[in-house]
């Protein structure tokens, strides 16, 4: 949990450490009604935790989505089976703790890697709370917390040789547990959502961002990888959607290329935040990140 919200996994890009940023942006909108809360590239959901938790907006009803179907089937294990996943998830963590060696937790550490690939492959229903819960510890014991397939849809992330990682907490699952209950939560593409959409629908665009650098660049959250075709396409559902009036706020690295595909939407907001995705240690640290809106403060005139 950071900041007070319920995030249970660990995502690249997380929103957590700018939810102020994101909340300053946000509550403009406060004063108005809105229709259903979109989110499409879900990550650790932090963004949904919080205004689920704190009611900072009028929203009726909520639609979380990724394409990353694991990610998505763990959340709905949360929602749905919360209980049956911490017991699965105390097997885990007991078995983990007796460890002493770090050779041991390595060794241990693939083989748990390799049932939840195995289960991946087998895509039988009764075993989602044992993936979702290997999903889970994979993604607290792993290398920078990262999820990372190859071409054959295998997650490769290596060990992440961390002294003391904190496998789970029972007080967060439980917490998310009740604010995902009547929550939609679908692996769909995010262009696909479009048909859904209405008029004063809230969509919060959080996507793979356009990397600065080689050594930063990280997209395989599934086996295909979010590229720059992507990030025009995801320009053009932005521009469909300003015009059916929607109220939209994406999120984005500082670049050439994303100041260029949103020009129409200045000014944008220049957000500071950590990111630890480069194999440079050096590199790390913080960068400038883009908070991109279609509403203004004059939004009265915003729906006609």
């Amino acid at each position: 949990m950071t900041n007070g919200i319920p995030t249970f996994i660990k995502w690249a890009g997380g929103k957590s450490q700018l939810i102020r940023d994101i909340e300053n942006q946000l509550k403009k909108l406060k004063d108005f009604n809105i229709g259903t809360y979109y989110e499409p590239f879900l990550g650790s959901g932090a963004v949904f935790f919080y205004l689920k938790s704190t009611c900072l907006l009028n929203i009726k009803n909520f639609f979380l989505s990724d394409s990353n179907k694991e990610l998505i089937e763990c959340f709905i294990v949360v929602r749905d089976d919360v209980e049956k996943l911490i017991l699965e998830l105390r097997k885990l963590k007991n078995e983990y703790k007796t460890l002493k060696s770090e050779k041991e937790k390595e060794e241990y550490y693939y083989y748990r890697r390799d049932s939840y690939n195995e289960i991946k492959k087998t895509k039988k229903n009764s075993l989602k709370i044992k993936k979702a819960a290997l999903l889970i510890f994979l993604n607290k014991t792993c290398f920078n917390g990262l999820y990372r397939v190859n071409a054959d849809n295998e997650f490769n992330v290596p060990f992440g040789k961390y002294e003391n990682p904190e496998i789970f907490n029972e007080d967060v699952l439980r917490k998310a547990n009740k604010l995902l209950k009547g929550t939609i939560i679908k692996s769909i593409d995010f262009r696909k959502i479009l048909k859904s959409m209405k008029p004063r629908d809230l969509v919060y665009f959080d996507p793979p961002y356009v990397p600065l650098s080689k050594t930063s660049s990280f997209t395989s959250y599934t086996k295909v990888d979010f590229n720059d075709n992507d990030q025009e396409n995801l320009a053009r559902v932005f521009k469909k959607l300003n015009k059916l009036g929607c109220y939209l706020l994406l999120s984005n690295s500082d670049t050439d290329k994303i100041k260029k595909l949103y020009a129409s939407f200045k000014p944008f907001k220049v957000v500071k935040a950590r990111r630890s995705i480069s194999c440079i240690g050096t590199k790390r640290g913080k960068i400038n990140e883009l908070l991109i809106k279609n509403y203004t403060t004059n939004l009265k005139n915003f729906i006609k």
